[in-house]
């Protein structure tokens, strides 16, 4: 017996492909359905996260900068060094759910390709959104308006005559 199928499109989609410092294919990309009416406001929310996050980490070492700081012997960190260790390795956690929110999952460990997340790769990131990804969302939205408005405009000029 044959079997039938159907063949799913993929219109529409944008697949931007890794590459290491190198210039080699690391074998990862990041794609993005442009038609989704939901990518904007989900990076809105990354902004907004973000902001949120960073703002809290900033209040934690306010805080932390006026308790009193201790070393205990035979120990390299003091207890403030610590605390900002643990402070950060939280924030960096709560930044890769945000980011992988509006990227995808794995998305910030494919752009990141073994390396740790600090802030010098996160504002890597924020620049390939900036460059690669938000101008493509930009022209979409406007793209996604045009045909609603041409669809449905067609059928209002059709009801009116």
């Amino acid at each position: 017996m044959e079997e039938n199928y159907i063949q799913l499109q993929k219109n529409d989609v944008l697949k931007l492909r890794i590459r290491d410092a190198e210039g080699n294919d690391t074998g990862n990309c990041l794609e993005f359905d442009l038609e989704d009416i939901e990518l904007l406001p989900k990076y809105q929310e990354l902004v907004d996260k973000d902001r949120k996050n960073r703002n809290y980490l900033s209040n934690q070492f306010k805080i932390l900068e006026k308790k009193k700081d201790y070393k205990k012997k035979n120990e390299l960190l003091s207890y403030k060094q610590k605390e900002q260790v643990r402070m950060l390795q939280e924030f960096y956690r709560k930044e890769v759910e945000v980011y992988n929110m509006f990227l995808g999952e794995q998305g910030v460990e494919k752009l990141l390709n073994g390396r740790k997340l600090n802030w010098n790769t996160l504002a890597e990131i924020d620049e390939i959104i900036e460059k690669a990804i938000l101008p493509k969302l930009e022209i979409t939205e406007k793209s996604i308006k045009d045909k609603i408005i041409k669809k449905y405009t067609n059928k209002r000029d059709d009801v009116l005559e």
